[in-house]
């Protein structure tokens, strides 16, 4: 079993609507209400969740083209191993969501607010995460290489096992968050705040000896 089957295998589904092995194609779905719904291994072209809500919503392994997620708000949803690109997600949140396993191509993510849950193993490689907010959030092994995070907000998160080679973190608000697996060589940090005991733990991967 893959760490990412692993890590979200307890969740149950409980949904009332199942819909399995569906392709939606050119959907209107402006301002719907998902409540309660399963889809897996659907596929969404070109629908429009412009100002939907999501709430109990099971997505897994679903593949999102071009869908515009504008301003749209999920709660206590999932979207697991589920691939986004081409997506359009200008102020949409999510809440005490889970994304664990997904990934992200070529999606306009800002700006974005997420409020706890866990988005572990997630593929944010080269990602524009330019004032984007992530409070709170377990974010285990998340893929950040290459990512814009300026002036992000990456507070109060589990990063541990994050990758960061190459990531944009100048003037993004870290305090909080776990930064062990952060080597400073390798991100820009000009601006960045973080505490005086994430401090040390920067000092210490690069291999001073505090005392």
């Amino acid at each position: 079993m893959s760490r990412v089957a692993a890590a979200d295998q307890s969740d149950g589904v409980g949904a009332d609507e199942v819909h399995e092995d569906e392709t939606f194609s050119g959907d209107d779905w402006y301002g719907e209400e998902i409540v309660d719904r399963s889809y897996r291994n659907c596929t969404f072209w070109n629908v429009d969740l412009t100002e939907s809500m999501s709430r109990g919503a099971h997505f897994e392994e679903c593949t999102f083209h071009k869908v515009r997620f504008n301003a749209s708000r999920h709660t206590d949803s999932a979207f697991l191993r589920c691939v986004f690109r081409g997506c359009n997600l200008f102020e949409a949140e999510f809440t005490g969501c889970k994304l664990v396993g997904s990934t992200f191509y070529e999606c306009d993510l800002r700006p974005l607010t997420v409020s706890g849950g866990d988005w572990s193993f997630v593929n944010l490689t080269g990602a524009d995460l330019r004032g984007t907010q992530f409070r709170g959030v377990r974010m285990r092994e998340v893929d950040l290489t290459r990512a814009n995070c300026l002036r992000a907000v990456l507070a109060d998160a589990d990063l541990s096992g994050a990758r960061w080679d190459g990531a944009d973190l100048s003037e993004c608000d870290l305090r909080g968050s776990d930064l062990s697996s952060l080597v400073a060589t390798e991100v820009r940090l000009a601006g960045a705040i973080i505490t005086a005991d994430q401090a040390i733990v920067v000092a210490r991967n690069l291999g001073f000896d505090v005392r």
